[in-house]
């Protein structure tokens, strides 16, 4: 088992519903420590840059408006294979197929506004947390 990191964020729905501290109590819970977190208002550039493997899906643009209509919570988390660990914590994008106990059967009020986003790979962690976190922001 090897001990990575994975990035996460708390979307504008848990930000507006001020779930934040227990969607992190969720995330702690499960074995992943938050080491570096951060309240940030996206702009349409992050957005755009951040979702833009899905630029020409036809929900793209309603994507971006609703990452950029609140604050949300980009955070670095830490664990055992953390990005699978985080994926199966987050539970099935659609929170009506999300297995009990997870964050979006939990939280989520439909597949748009489902809480929460987690990296799908090592590869793509990486490159997510470096578009929101320099290593100094970093817990070691």
């Amino acid at each position: 088992m090897a001990n990575e990191r994975t990035f996460s964020i708390l979307k504008p729905d848990a930000t507006r519903r001020n779930i934040t501290g227990a969607v992190n109590a969720v995330i702690e819970a499960a074995g992943l420590r938050i080491v570096g977190q951060r309240r940030i208002r996206m702009t349409r550039e992050q957005a755009e840059k951040f979702y833009e493997v899905h630029k020409e899906r036809p929900f793209f643009g309603e994507l971006v408006e609703f990452m950029t209509s609140g604050p949300v919570v980009v955070q670095v988390l830490e664990g055992e294979n953390a990005v699978a660990k985080y994926r199966e914590v987050m539970g099935a994008t659609n929170p009506a197929q999300a297995a009990d106990g997870t964050i979006r059967k939990q939280f989520a009020e439909s597949v748009g506004e489902n809480t929460v986003h987690g990296s799908d790979s090592a590869d793509n962690a990486r490159l997510e947390i470096a578009q929101f976190f320099k290593d100094a922001d970093i817990a070691a």
